[in-house]
């Protein structure tokens, strides 16, 4: 079973494979903003994948579009409503108000 660790929380969460990030944190009451709902429509639920990019699904392009209008874009940004698990990950929860 696939475990997630939220940042700066310290929380370690053991999670069903191919669920996304946005819908643990949402169940397990992790404070994660979310404007949208889940359908890629915003940049709320910005994270920084800390360690285990390679046990998210990929990136897909609409995905990477609204990361690049946001004007963060890195390697380690990702949405956690377009990011699903499939193996340990660490990542970090963003306050938008930081950018």
């Amino acid at each position: 079973m696939p475990k997630i660790t939220f940042l700066p929380l310290g929380r370690t969460i053991d999670v069903q494979e191919d669920q996304s990030i946005l819908d643990i944190a949402i169940d397990h009451d992790v404070p994660l903003q979310q404007a949208c709902g889940g359908f890629c429509a915003c940049t709320t639920c910005h994270i920084i994948v800390k360690s285990g990019s390679d046990s998210l699904s990929p990136m897909e392009e609409e995905e990477q579009e609204r990361l690049e209008r946001m004007g963060i874009l890195d390697q380690h940004s990702r949405l956690s409503c377009q990011s699903k698990v499939r193996g340990d990950v660490v990542v970090e929860v963003v306050n938008l108000d930081d950018y």
